[in-house]
């Protein structure tokens, strides 16, 4: 009887161990990862970007990990972030890239052992990345400057308060923006580009220092969230009350300085998309799909006068 009992009870033993097995599995096997490294993370963009992949993934049952330096500056610890992703040997990774080559040795490395790479909101100085997921930032850009030169009559002298000189989207969002008025409105000076790596305190200084340094400047563009609420903040301790801005991104400190009528507009991407479509990618490149070489998510010019239209509310990420 003894012996019955003892079989009976390792059998169930047994039974239990193999299906919390296949429990264990069923949480954590078979679901595709993709790990996602952003610029950063404070910014209410990149959580919008997170807020999207995280949609995607669920929907597609994969599971995401998305991290990001604390500043669009610090690009040695997203170096070692995308070291550590690719060390966990995710089945993609997502880079949206602080500097366009420094990442290129841990990039070679994911290509070694058959980790596809998508970049997004940048692109890379790579061969490495299938496709890259991001606004027109070029087409973008020169939409800011369009409407900034409109607004000051085709004349006068502006500035350029920019993120990065490194990632693909700071050197895009300054070109287009330049490369346009030198085109389209000869008789706009534009002063020598200014770097406030993101940061809106560091923008914000920049900005005072310009105004002191060129009494006559009209206009100020930002080229980020950080720079254009540093460009708002910079232009209201100056105290000139007379000096048009524009920007890039759509927090909620920005549509507020638009409603106030404290910034001309902006461009807004659509951050949703952009973390959707990373997912998306990487899943067709788990599964040896092809891609195209770059994957448009769009962008919209935002201002008082369309800030409440239904297909801007969509995209703005307040």
């Amino acid at each position: 009887m003894r012996h019955r009992r003892s079989a009976a009870l390792v059998a169930a033993a047994l039974m239990l161990t193999l299906s919390g097995c296949g429990a264990s599995q069923d949480a954590s096997g078979g679901k595709p990862s993709i790990a996602i490294v952003s610029k950063g993370f404070q910014q209410q963009f990149w959580q919008s970007v997170k807020k999207g992949a995280q949609q995607e993934a669920k929907e597609r049952g994969a599971e995401i990990t998305f991290q990001g330096p604390a500043t669009e500056s610090d690009v040695e610890t997203q170096v070692t972030q995308v070291t550590n992703a690719v060390g966990r040997g995710p089945d993609a990774l997502g880079l949206a890239a602080l500097d366009s080559r420094a990442t290129e040795p841990m990039l070679r490395k994911a290509a070694r052992e058959d980790i596809p790479v998508i970049a997004f909101d940048s692109g890379v100085d790579s061969e490495v990345p299938l496709t890259t997921v991001a606004t027109d930032n070029k087409a973008a850009a020169a939409e800011a400057a369009e409407h900034l030169a409109k607004a000051l009559g085709g004349k006068g002298q502006v500035a350029v308060v920019a993120h990065s000189q490194t990632s693909g989207s700071g050197i895009d969002r300054r070109d287009g923006f330049v490369r346009w008025m030198n085109k389209h409105a000869p008789r706009i000076e534009l002063l020598p580009v200014q770097y406030g790596g993101g940061d809106q305190t560091k923008s914000a200084d920049i900005t005072k220092a310009i105004i002191t340094a060129n009494p006559d400047v009209d206009g100020v563009y930002g080229t980020n969230e950080g720079s254009a609420m540093g460009v708002i903040q910079g232009v209201k301790e100056s105290g000139r009350k007379d000096i048009k801005t524009v920007g890039f991104d759509s927090g909620k400190g920005q549509i507020d300085a638009i409603e106030r009528g404290e910034m001309l507009g902006a461009i807004t991407q659509d951050p949703l998309a952009i973390g959707r479509e990373v997912v998306k990618a990487a899943l067709k490149a788990k599964k040896g799909e092809k891609l195209p070489k770059t994957i448009n998510t769009g962008f919209y010019w935002y201002d008082r006068k369309n800030v409440d239209d239904p297909k801007i509310q969509s995209v703005l990420y307040r």
